[in-house]
């Protein structure tokens, strides 16, 4: 189930009007739970989600193949960044679910006014992007926490 051209348009720009508010909540939000702990600046954080943001956008929108490496890249780079802030896989993942939350509350009056089938593709569109994303995210903080390993003990033991 494939959402019609205009419900992509529609969800881009509703996207796009929102997305300094997206930004600032999921910066603010993510930056008040690490506060104790900065090892990372908050400006890094606040790039890195206005690029998710951004990237997003375009994932929404009608032109969304040539974007959707674009997402795994900077998903995985988040997911590195949240190892390097010293996070848990679990908080990382919760950082992704606020997001998903963040847009159900900026979309929703959007998505409820779409025709019912289009509302419904359109929410899992959204929820596809964002599963993919989050997948990258822990595989990118997964690979950061092996190559911390490795560089901490050595190399992995070979097998005869």
């Amino acid at each position: 189930m494939r959402p019609p051209r205009p419900t992509l348009v529609a969800v881009s720009r509703a996207l796009a009007a929102a997305r300094d508010d997206l930004v600032r909540d999921w910066t603010r939000w993510t930056l008040d739970r690490v506060a104790a702990v900065p090892t990372v600046s908050a400006a890094v954080i606040g790039r890195q989600i206005s690029l998710l943001v951004d990237i997003l956008i375009e994932l929404s929108g009608p032109l969304r193949r040539p974007a959707v490496d674009l997402w795994i890249q900077a998903c995985t780079g988040f997911g590195r960044t949240a190892a390097d802030r010293g996070l848990a896989a679990g908080e990382v993942v919760e950082e992704m679910q606020h997001l998903r939350e963040l847009l159900i509350r900026h979309l929703s009056e959007v998505i409820a006014a779409l025709p019912a089938r289009a509302s419904m593709a359109t929410v899992l569109r959204l929820n596809r992007m964002l599963d993919t994303g989050l997948s990258h995210v822990v595989v990118g903080y997964t690979d950061a926490l092996v190559e911390t390993l490795f560089n901490q003990r050595g190399g992995p033991v070979s097998v005869r």
